[in-house]
């Protein structure tokens, strides 16, 4: 999952979610996606997007931003290696790029093989050493640590890699066994796993990890890998220095506030490569002359232009500037789309906004009642009829912290999961468990984002009232904040990918993992159990119980599904409406335009 940032989508608004169970979303369209038979060759397609670049790794907790999601989906840093999830959150084989395969049910066995010709964009081979690599990221092998269930801080051991997802279920893994002159690797698993479909060993290019490692190539890498023990939390070892350097580098290396004068930031083995980027204003990605996927793109170049505001992308959609947009819905939103002449694609999406407590040993909300209390007073119903009821006036309040409406589940979760005891605001009951206490609460959000002002807005003069007094702690840079302890309660999104159920395990896994940015300690174990369960029925009521225990324990409130809209130039063809986390861009492949724009 990601969080959405200011939109429907990412860390804040937008990297990262919306269910975390398998989800299953229809889109439909206010007026269909033109396609073409024969794709017109070349020129430029510019998207606006909501929130900022940050990162060339969007796989940290920091970088786990949907614009940094959407570009490691065209180099290839994620989600478009070995296979992709398309609109219809079907899981999609790029058997050109690779192919992978079960090859034993007991002990589950899976072989990925590369193409012998895939390459990275400075010309390098990609081996099965950089599968070994990713493996590393994204299995926590090598960590020893143990992780303080109040500050999420390491306090014995080592942690390697940070790694925004979970690594549940790769945990099960030996380390790879490496085939085929180098170009496959196989996995065995120790337990079932639930989503090994959606293992994709592709991360960052091994021969720049090692390099900044201080090793002479990415076979050096693979056997200073292949040497070091599993870690142990009971017995940890000292940390190895050469991996510490891979891990530092890979989980801070690729942060930046500039384009990089270190050309290694940018090396891709996906069908683009970042060739220029202004930041806060554009960034400019072109094809990857050595990519041997199956995902080769018509158009030459795709430019992202960073537009917060969705009047302001509407704006420069009717200018020209851009060609699509995906701006944050709203009804003024749409109602200005639909007097343009381009295409408007809409539906819901994969996404969800909430409130998280913070939860820790000295913290406001370390006591249950206040915890209880302030949620007594969110008016979630306000917060509905103002963003979401306009765009969409079926919606309601959402009642669950893993499911959303449309799926089969969720109305039998909502009923035994405790939400209703939250269903209207309760001044005099919050009050009543407040005791005459006037705790005061920091609450963060993006203060670029319309939407998170007005639930900020709304839950400070609501809170207010039960003798809450509320510090306005929003930022901008609200998403590399989450999980430092500088607040009490978050305001933001997640976006899901649509499919599987990982997500489970990096919300609400064990303190420590990758989307727990609240240290939340109560359903960690009961997540993880769920990625090795292959039974559907026993899966589902591990989820209902999760979703019971978020609320029994006041870990927050989900407050709605969030809607989406695309406006697409005529100029350009192919765009089709997602709801997931890869939005318009789930599809470059099959996007053309009529005319050159340079």
């Amino acid at each position: 999952m990601q969080i959405q940032g200011r939109k429907v989508r990412h860390a804040a608004s937008a990297i990262a979610i919306v269910g975390v169970a398998a989800v299953a979303l229809t889109a439909c369209t206010t007026s269909g996606s033109s396609s073409q038979t024969t794709a017109a060759q070349g020129g430029t397609v510019t998207v606006a997007v909501v929130n900022p670049f940050t990162s060339f790794n969007s796989q940290t907790p920091q970088g786990n931003v949907d614009t940094n999601g959407q570009v490691g989906y065209l180099d290839g840093s994620y989600g478009t290696g070995f296979q992709y999830i398309d609109n219809n959150f079907k899981i999609v084989h790029d058997d050109k790029f690779g192919k992978f395969e079960k090859v034993k049910d007991n002990p589950l066995t899976v072989k990925y093989t590369l193409n012998k010709d895939d390459k990275w964009s400075d010309g390098q081979p990609v081996t099965a050493d950089d599968m070994v690599l990713g493996w590393a990221i994204q299995s926590g092998y090598y960590d020893s640590a143990t992780i303080d269930q109040a500050s999420g801080k390491v306090t014995k051991g080592t942690q390697y890699f940070q790694y925004a997802g979970s690594t549940v279920g790769l945990d099960q893994t030996a380390f790879p066994t490496i085939g085929d002159n180098n170009t496959s690797i196989t996995l065995t698993y120790a337990k079932p796993y639930v989503d090994w479909e959606l293992v994709d060993p592709m991360a960052q290019p091994a021969h720049v990890v090692a390099k900044k490692a201080g090793l002479s190539n990415a076979a050096a890498l693979t056997s200073l890998l292949k040497g070091l023990p599993h870690g142990d939390k009971a017995n940890p070892a000292a940390p190895d220095p050469t991996l510490k350097k891979a891990a530092d580098f890979v989980n801070t290396g690729y942060d930046v506030t500039a384009f990089p004068t270190d050309k290694d930031l940018l090396v891709s083995s996906g069908p683009f490569v970042v060739s220029s980027w202004t930041p806060g204003q554009s960034l400019t990605m072109t094809q990857n002359k050595y990519y041997a996927g199956g995902l080769k793109p018509n158009v030459d170049k795709i430019v992202f232009r960073f537009i917060g505001d969705a009047s302001a992308q509407v704006t420069a959609l009717q200018n020209g500037e851009v060609d699509v947009i995906n701006p944050q819905a709203s009804a003024d939103t749409l109602t200005a789309l639909k007097n343009t002449t381009a295409t408007v694609l809409a539906g819901d999406q994969a996404s969800y906004d909430h409130l998280d407590l913070t939860f820790s040993k000295s913290g406001v909300f370390s006591d249950p009642n206040v915890r209880k209390a302030f949620l007594l007073t969110i008016p979630r119903q306000q917060i509905l009829d103002s963003i979401v009821t306009p765009v969409n006036p079926k919606a309601k309040v959402l009642n669950s912290q893993i499911f959303l409406p449309n799926q089969a589940e969720y109305a039998d979760s909502v009923k035994q999961n405790g939400s209703d005891a939250y269903n209207k605001v309760d001044i005099a009951g919050a009050k009543a468990l407040l005791a005459g206490k006037t705790p005061t609460v920091k609450i963060m959000y993006n203060t670029n984002n319309p939407n998170r002002v007005d639930e900020f807005q709304a839950i400070q003069a609501s809170a207010s009232k039960a003798g809450f007094k509320i510090v306005d702690n929003g930022n901008p840079d609200w998403s590399k904040k989450l999980g430092d302890g500088t607040y009490d309660a978050v305001l933001f999104g997640w976006i899901s990918p649509g499919a599987g159920t990982q997500q489970l395990t990096q919300v609400f896994g064990p303190v420590g993992s990758g989307g727990n940015y609240n240290n939340y300690p109560g359903t960690g174990e009961l997540a993880n159990s769920t990625q090795t369960m292959t039974d559907k029925n026993e899966l589902v009521q591990t989820e209902n119980k999760i979703d019971k225990q978020t609320f029994s324990d006041a870990y927050g409130l989900p407050l709605f599904q969030l809607p989406g809209i695309f406006g697409v130039d005529s100029r350009v063809q192919g765009v089709k409406y997602n709801g997931g986390q890869s939005g318009p861009f789930w599809n470059f492949w099959e996007w053309s335009v009529k005319a050159s724009k340079k």
